[in-house]
């Protein structure tokens, strides 16, 4: 399925999938698609069995020359796999943290000049005039080197696999419902992944600066309205990680 999460005038945020195609077997993913003023931005966009299904579903939004950026959250073939092709049909450049520069080429990776580091501080990044988006350090969590992307104009902050949850899973459809009962959905992968309540607590710290309507992970069903603030919390608190140890 795709579905729009936001759309307002020139500006949309799209999930292009959701966990459902038969390629990904245990590790079921989500992607996600900025479109604003034309020019796209693909997120995490998974594996090469994916990419026939996510081709057709991108190219409802925005035509491939038009696709400018990928952004990487961390490194894992769940996100990277199928990057070399991805590059191949639309020669956008490539961010991901500058840690996983020289691991990059593995994935088979022809041109490796338009792969860019992100700092350890983050950055912002200008897709169009006038339109940025903000890449947040969320280090340790799980990855040493995860990045979040924010977009300010819709407001939706994307995880990465902070936020995570196993499908299929509770009686959600696409957004969390009930937050108690799907907290048994995320919190075996959180302690086991995550690396500490120390980075938890950093990383809570600051994106609760931000407007937040949506928290959209890289697995499972996105967060929206009072649920945010919830998952925020819950993670603000969780011992996991080295803390379990």
């Amino acid at each position: 399925m795709d579905k729009i999460l936001f759309e307002k005038k020139n500006h949309k945020f799209i999930l292009l999938g959701f966990a459902e195609s038969k390629e990904e077997q245990g590790i079921p993913s989500n992607q996600y698609l900025i479109v604003h003023n034309k020019k796209g931005v693909l997120l995490d966009p998974g594996g090469f069995g994916l990419f026939p299904v996510l081709l057709s579903r991108v190219m409802k939004y925005v035509s491939l020359q038009n696709i400018q950026n990928i952004i990487l959250s961390h490194q894992d073939p769940d996100i990277c796999g199928g990057l070399n092709i991805w590059m191949e049909m639309t020669g956008a450049k490539v961010y991901i943290s500058r840690l996983w520069l020289r691991f990059i080429p593995h994935y088979d990776i022809k041109d490796i000049d338009k792969i860019y580091g992100v700092p350890d501080e983050g950055m912002d990044l200008e897709i169009t005039s006038g339109f940025k988006l903000k890449l947040i350090p969320a280090h340790f969590l799980h990855s040493p080197g995860q990045i979040n992307v924010y977009d300010p104009v819709s407001k939706i902050l994307f995880t990465g696999d902070i936020g995570a949850g196993l499908l299929p899973c509770s009686e959600n459809k696409l957004f969390v419902a009930d937050f108690d009962n799907y907290v048994k959905c995320i919190e075996a992968f959180h302690k086991r992944y995550m690396a500490s309540n120390e980075a938890l607590r950093k990383w809570v710290r600051e994106v609760e600066k931000l407007d937040i309507d949506i928290i959209a992970p890289q697995h499972g069903y996105l967060f929206s309205g009072e649920n945010v603030e919830k998952l925020l919390k819950y993670l603000y608190d969780l011992k996991c990680g080295v803390d379990i140890l």
